[in-house]
C-alpha cells in the first residue's frame, strides 16, 4: 500500500524570495496588431518567433533562468583548457557530493546525454520502458531503432484526480512488459519530474520498486534528472517519512537506486547551458567515453566552456536550496491556483515547473487532430505577448508504423516558469490573459499543418488556420 501523506488544499499564498534582484533586463508588450502580424509570419509557430516580440515568455524552462551572483563570479574564472580543465574537476566533485556518483561525463546540454548513453545501451529493436518519455528522449531511442514505452500510472492521464506522485511508474505495466521478454529491454528511464504528464513527481518507494525489478532482471536503470531537486521538494512535502530529511539527503537517497543519469542543467542547475551522463559502472563508462569525445567534445568539456562548467558546478548545490525550492514551487502553485479558481482547466495537482492547463477542455469544439493546445498557446500570445508551448498531438508526433496522428490521452498546453526571473506581478498578468482568453473561447478556431516537419515536428511545422 502506498504510503503518502497528501490531503486537497486551498493555498494561502504568502511567497516570500529568498533572493533579491541585482540586475534586471528590460521587456516591453508590443501592440496587439503587431502580435498578429508576428504570429502570422511565424506561421503559427511559437518556436518561430523573435525574443524581443515576447513580453512573458514561458516557452520553457531550460536554460532561461536568472543565475546568481555566486555563479556569475564562477563565470569569472572559467579555464578554457582543452584538456584537464580545473572547472570540470569542480563540476566532478559537485556531482559526487550532490548525486554521489563516482563517473560524470560533461555534455553540452541533455539530448547530447541522452544521444550518447542511447548509442551505446539501445541495440536496433529493444524497448526503453518509462513513465513519460519527454520530446527529446523519445527521438533519440528512435533514432537509434529503440522504442519508448510509457508505462506511467492510469491516474498520470486523469488531469482533475489529485495523486501526489502522477509520475510514477505503473509497476504491473512495467513487470508485464518486461515477462515478455526480459533481454529485450535496453535499460528502464524513470523522468523526474515527469515533464510530458503535467511537471509530477515521482515517489521514492516507487522508485525502490522500480529498482527492485530491475535488479532482479539485471535490467540498468537511469534516472533524467534534469529536475532532481524539483522532485526531492516534493517528495519531503508529501511522502511519509521524509518530512524530517533534508533535499540533499532525499536526492541522494533517490541517486542510490539508480546506475546512473542523464540531466540537462539547464533546469534545476540553473544554468544557461550544460548537462552530463553521471554513473558507477567503469566499464560502462569507458564504452561511453568515446562516443563522448565523438559527439560532444573532450571528457573534460564536453561541449561546455569551461567558464559554463563552472557555473553548472555552483548551481547543482543552489538547484538544492530549502528555502529557494519552496519560493520557486510556491510561485508555480501561485499561477496554478489562481487559474483554476478562475475556472481554467488545469492538470492537477500542479506540478513542479509549469502549470499545464488542459487545452481539450478549455477549447472542447477544436477537434484534437486542429490541434487545441496549440491554438489555446496562439490566442494566449495575440491576447497578451505570452509565450507558452504545446505539450500535445504535435509534440506526440506520429505512429512510426501506420504514419497516423497519436492522439495522447493528455493535451497541454505548458506555462514553464524559468527560475528567479518573473515576480508575481508577471503571474497576475499572465493568469489576466488566460481569463480574457477564455471569455471568447467559443469564437475561436483551430488549425492545420502549412508544413510538417518531418522529426521534433513542434519545433520546426508551420499551421494555418481552419476555415
Amino acid at each position: 500500500m502506498r504510503q503518502i501523506a497528501w490531503c486537497t488544499l486551498t493555498y494561502i499564498f504568502m511567497i516570500y524570495p529568498p533572493y533579491k534582484i541585482k540586475v534586471i533586463e528590460k521587456i516591453s508588450l508590443i501592440p496587439r496588431k503587431e502580435r498578429e502580424e508576428r504570429i502570422r509570419e511565424a506561421g503559427y509557430n511559437l518556436f518561430s518567433l523573435q525574443s524581443k516580440d515576447i513580453y512573458i515568455d514561458l516557452l520553457t524552462d531550460s536554460g532561461t533562468g536568472a543565475m546568481s551572483d555566486n555563479q556569475w563570479a564562477g563565470i569569472m574564472l572559467g579555464d578554457e583548457s582543452y584538456a584537464g580543465s580545473i572547472n570540470f574537476k569542480h563540476l566532478e566533485e559537485a556531482v559526487k557530493s550532490v548525486m554521489g556518483f563516482k563517473y560524470v561525463l560533461p555534455t553540452h546540454q541533455g539530448r547530447g546525454a541522452e544521444q550518447v548513453l542511447d548509442k551505446i545501451l539501445i541495440k536496433s529493436g529493444q524497448v526503453v520502458p518509462g513513465n513519460m518519455h519527454f520530446d527529446t528522449t523519445r527521438a533519440h531511442i528512435e533514432n537509434v531503432g529503440g522504442r519508448a514505452i510509457d508505462c506511467a500510472i492510469e491516474e498520470a492521464y486523469q488531469p482533475d484526480t489529485e495523486n501526489p506522485f502522477k509520475g510514477n511508474i505503473d509497476i504491473s505495466k512495467l513487470e508485464n512488459l518486461i515477462n515478455k521478454d526480459p533481454k529485450n529491454i535496453a535499460y528502464i528511464l524513470i523522468t523526474v519530474t515527469c515533464n510530458n504528464g503535467g511537471g509530477q513527481p515521482v515517489s521514492l518507494e516507487n522508485i525502490r520498486h522500480v529498482h527492485e525489478i530491475a535488479k532482479k532482471n539485471n535490467i540498468p536503470l537511469f534516472v533524467d534528472a534534469a529536475r532532481y531537486a524539483e522532485n526531492a521538494f516534493f517528495i519531503k512535502e508529501r511522502e511519509v517519512g521524509y518530512k524530517n530529511k533534508s533535499i540533499p539527503e532525499i536526492v541522494k537517497e533517490m541517486m542510490s537506486y539508480m546506475d546512473g543519469c542523464t540531466v540537462s542543467a539547464k533546469k534545476d542547475a540553473i544554468t544557461n547551458i550544460g548537462g552530463f551522463i553521471a554513473l558507477n559502472d567503469k566499464k560502462l563508462y569507458n564504452k561511453l567515453a568515446p562516443k563522448n569525445v565523438l559527439f560532444e567534445g573532450f571528457i573534460t568539456y564536453g561541449g561546455m566552456a569551461g567558464r559554463d562548467m563552472e557555473a553548472l558546478a555552483r548551481g547543482l548545490f543552489e538547484g538544492t536550496d530549502e528555502d529557494y525550492l519552496r519560493y520557486r514551487i510556491d510561485q508555480v502553485r501561485y499561477l496554478g491556483e489562481k487559474l483554476s479558481n478562475a475556472g481554467i482547466p488545469i492538470m492537477k495537482p500542479i506540478g513542479g515547473h509549469a502549470v499545464f492547463i488542459n487545452g481539450r477542455a478549455f477549447l472542447p469544439h477544436v477537434k484534437q487532430e486542429n490541434f487545441s493546445s496549440q491554438t489555446l498557446c496562439v490566442e494566449c500570445y495575440i491576447e497578451g505577448g505570452i509565450r507558452g508551448v504545446e505539450v500535445g498531438t504535435i509534440l506526440a508526433g506520429r505512429n512510426q508504423k501506420t504514419g497516423e496522428n497519436i492522439y495522447p490521452k493528455l493535451d497541454l498546453m505548458r506555462l514553464a516558469i524559468p527560475r528567479r526571473v518573473y515576480c508575481r506581478e508577471h503571474l497576475d498578468y499572465v493568469c489576466e490573459t488566460v481569463i480574457n482568453v477564455y471569455k471568447r473561447r467559443e469564437k475561436i478556431k483551430g488549425f492545420e499543418f502549412d508544413f510538417e516537419s518531418p522529426t521534433l515536428r513542434h519545433f520546426l511545422s508551420t499551421f494555418k488556420k481552419v476555415k
